[in-house]
């Protein structure tokens, strides 16, 4: 792949340094030195050692690459289709037992060329469709195959029984582990979002065992239409809720639930974007970060939302939490921005690794340029990268001091020939599930 590679040496120079590290603050006319894949130094006037790449970002934001923290990739193939469904979850439970392992690669894959194109550096793929080993393994192969920085949870098949288990065995021998993907568990837990789901105790309690035995973390639905309301209680009731417990949406959380996932370390992932399409709801924004609660924003699925773009994902949380404070300044441009970037990485317990552009950490950073109409002036920064920037203002990204994007093109992947082999793919679900499956997952 083109770029710095993991013992290449590279210098950002002369950009605006959003570092989100509090203790460094921001750096104007600043640079960062990567090396092997590391953030060597940010500072101003930094040597560029012999041999190593420099990209002028003069007169462009530097900011950390923006973190994802729950994504159902695979279903980036069915992107806008969430109404022809009827409905999100109908979709999933029609189309899903109809994609083979070849069909979810091309879904990730296509949803990890938008991610770095809109300058999201680290993903959550919430893998609601792992139909077998092979399904993961597929899923595991595009995240890889962009060089994005990936947290992969291993979930249950779309349409499955309630009454069964998903699968454990999989899960147990197909750890991934090391380099840029970390695996997780997707778990139903008391039923998740979708209102056809209700899964008893008998099976969610040991695949949370499970999870647990093979220290890995768990993410869950929980808390999004009013009908899921109570999940959060239950869980406590039950000692599942902790630091390695991540929860997703709670938009119906009782003040008391909120309280429940302060107490334990839970964190939090809201999507408001997706929240407000399919009906949930406003996001609880300032109660969670009042009670302290390790938040992170997420895309959730672009069949419903039709696009992963997290600058869109900032302007709606600043915007809700404002109009229900009723208060300019109640969550602030830097605050949302954080939000996307190092309380995002946080959430999924990467936040040593990535998140803010400190010494030490992994090199995931992204360039922005105020070359557009859209934004044309350099003002205040941060405001700017929350309330004006756009994914095409995205000139360069790097993950792990590989450069995926430079000059507003990405250099590893082949986007006309993902666009085409997920068309494709899409064409070969529809065929199969129209014409094969039972009138129960149609």
């Amino acid at each position: 792949m083109p770029g710095a590679g993991g013992g290449g040496t590279l210098l950002v120079r002369g950009g605006h340094v959003i570092t989100m590290d509090p203790g460094a603050g921001d750096v104007p006319g600043g640079d960062v030195l990567v090396s092997g894949g590391t953030i060597a130094a940010v500072g101003v006037g930094l040597g560029a050692p012999a041999g190593a790449r420099v990209i002028d970002a003069t007169g462009m934001i530097v900011a950390p690459g923006m973190v994802d923290t729950h994504w159902h990739m695979w279903n980036t193939l069915m992107r806008g289709m969430s109404e022809t469904g009827p409905g999100y979850f109908r979709l999933c439970r029609r189309l899903g037992p109809a994609f083979g392992p070849g069909d979810v690669f091309h879904g990730t894959l296509l949803a990890c060329a938008e991610a770095i194109s809109s300058g999201i550096t680290t993903v959550h793929d919430w893998a609601h469709n792992v139909r077998g080993p092979e399904y993961a393994e597929a899923g595991l192969r595009a995240l890889a195959q962009a060089g994005l920085r990936a947290r992969f949870s291993y979930g249950y098949p779309a349409a499955h029984p309630n009454g069964q288990a998903m699968d454990l065995a999989g899960l147990r021998d197909g750890r991934a582990a090391g380099g840029l993907l970390s695996l997780g568990m997707a778990c139903r837990g008391p039923g998740g979002s979708d209102p056809a789901m209700h899964v008893p105790e008998a099976v969610y309690r040991p695949e949370f065992d499970t999870a647990r035995e093979l220290g890995l973390p768990v993410t869950i639905h929980a808390c999004g239409p009013p009908y899921a309301a109570g999940q959060i209680e239950a869980l406590a009731q039950e000692s599942l809720l902790g630091p390695d417990v991540q929860v997703v949406h709670a938009n119906c959380a009782t003040p008391a639930e909120i309280g429940h996932l302060a107490a334990t370390g839970a964190t939090v992932s809201i999507s408001p974007f997706s929240e407000l399409l399919i009906g949930y709801g406003l996001p609880q924004t300032a109660e969670l970060l009042a009670a302290g609660i390790g938040l992170g924003l997420s895309a959730d699925t672009t069949a419903l939302t039709g696009n992963a773009d997290m600058f869109a994902i900032m302007k709606v949380t600043q915007g809700l939490a404002n109009a229900l404070a009723r208060d300019e300044f109640a969550l602030t441009a830097r605050r949302t921005l954080a939000l996307a970037t190092i309380d995002g990485a946080r959430c999924l317990g990467l936040d040593a690794v990535t998140g803010s552009l400190t010494p030490g950490k992994r090199a995931d950073l992204i360039v922005v340029s105020p070359a557009g109409p859209n934004l044309g002036v350099l003002t205040d920064p941060a405001q700017l990268l929350v309330t004006a920037a756009q994914p095409a203002n995205v000139d360069t990204v790097l993950v792990e001091g590989q450069v995926l994007k430079r000059a507003g093109t990405l250099t590893g992947l082949d986007t006309a020939r993902i666009r085409h082999d997920a068309q494709e793919a899409l064409g070969g679900v529809l065929a199969r599930a129209s014409g094969g499956l039972s009138a129960a997952t149609r």
